[in-house]
């Protein structure tokens, strides 16, 4: 009998602090795609704004990739968790990411830090 009640009362306990767990994690993961999405597409609008300035073949060329990739990141599927090609469509974004930072020739580093920054002279 005291087998069973404390099986139980286990049972009730592990249940609600995995919920809990798996919430938290859940929101912190999406706080990350959300953030990298983010610097993203700002990153993506501000060179396009840039580059309308010039009208030769090799920005057309920059900004057709730029419309590609905001293209993307505004299909992206922010409000569905159950989407089943979430991790697929975000690597085809990280590669686009690349592949526009590279014709732009400049690097792509994103990077989500727990630390603070500190500044040093």
């Amino acid at each position: 009998r005291f087998h069973g009640e404390g099986f139980q009362e286990g049972l009730a306990e592990g249940s609600q602090a995995g919920m809990a767990e798996g919430r938290r994690c859940g929101a912190l993961h999406g706080a990350r795609i959300g953030s990298e999405t983010g610097y993203y597409l700002g990153f993506a609008l501000t060179w396009h704004c840039l580059l309308q300035k010039c009208t030769d073949e090799k920005n057309s060329k920059k900004i057709r990739a730029l419309d590609s990739l905001i293209g993307m990141i505004q299909k992206f599927p922010y409000e569905d968790p159950t989407y089943d090609k979430l991790q697929e469509d975000l690597e085809k974004i990280r590669g686009k990411f690349r592949q526009v930072c590279s014709m732009l020739n400049i690097q792509s580093d994103f990077r989500i830090g727990t630390e603070r920054s500190s500044l040093t002279f």
